[in-house]
């Protein structure tokens, strides 16, 4: 599918190919960001999650919660963020600045859920990474999160300060699952999915509950059992093989008329 770059008096297109290759942005072909952005089940699998994680703060959930429609607003808020972290990761310093400044304007900081979720997806479906690569996606992410206009001094420095950070907030008493908190996860777990994909939606289910840090999965009330583990394990195995095809054409998040079209 080829994408656009808006221009002054028009607009050049541009493949995801070609975006692959390019080193007119933040990051380089050969970035670890790069790689766990063209897997599409980081985003499938990965992505209900991250949001669970962030609605388990009260004050996240309320503001969602707020809006008249939470479904199709969920939704079309989730869908802009992973459209601007696409071009932050693959388009052009100028493309990422202005699709960075238009989720700043509308999105709560989702740095940490997006580190936590996307490294468990890649590792649990994917393939395991080396602790540099580790590190190496950690160090990328925080410059996202700084694009996104977070202050450099709340960001953790390295992966274990996050680590430590991110344990911290989950035993602390702020993060809870509050009643609009279940609401927004009926959303993600009862979402219908398009055609192609509904032969993938107890993976989904799956992961998203398996994902979560078990406190929050308890207050959620998603159960969890040695056979839910099990089911994991089998759905990721088999997703490794089927599924990476339909998701990439299920999965084109770049627009087609401007940074962050509809």
């Amino acid at each position: 599918m080829a994408e656009s770059r808006a221009g002054a008096g028009g607009s050049r297109a541009i493949t995801h190919a070609q975006r692959l290759r390019s080193r007119d942005g933040y990051f380089a072909p050969e970035s670890v960001i790069r790689r766990l952005g063209n897997t599409p089940l980081v985003p499938f699998l990965g992505g209900g999650p991250a949001v669970l994680l962030q609605v388990a703060h009260p004050l996240v959930a309320a503001g969602v919660f707020d809006h008249s429609d939470v479904g199709r607003d969920l939704w079309r808020r989730l869908v802009h963020t992973l459209r601007a972290l696409y071009l932050i990761a693959y388009g052009t310093k100028e493309e990422a600045e202005r699709a960075a400044e238009v989720v700043q304007a509308v999105h709560a900081q989702v740095h940490a859920t997006l580190v936590q979720a996307s490294l468990a997806a890649y590792e649990r479906f994917v393939d395991p990474l080396s602790r540099a690569d580790q590190e190496g996606y950690y160090q990328e992410m925080a410059l996202v999160a700084r694009l996104f206009g977070t202050p450099a001094s709340v960001i953790p420095r390295s992966l274990a300060d996050f680590r430590e950070y991110f344990a911290a907030q989950i035993s602390g008493k702020t993060i809870t699952v509050t009643a609009p908190a279940k609401e927004v996860a009926a959303v993600i777990l009862e979402a219908r999915l398009p055609t192609p994909l509904r032969l993938f939606v107890p993976a989904h289910r799956l992961s998203t509950a398996g994902l979560l840090p078990p406190p929050l999965r308890d207050q959620y009330g998603l159960r969890w059992s040695t056979f839910h583990e099990l089911a994991l394990q089998l759905a990721a195995r088999s997703m490794r093989i089927t599924a990476t095809p339909v998701l990439a054409v299920a999965s084109r998040l770049a627009p087609t008329s401007g940074p962050l079209a509809a």
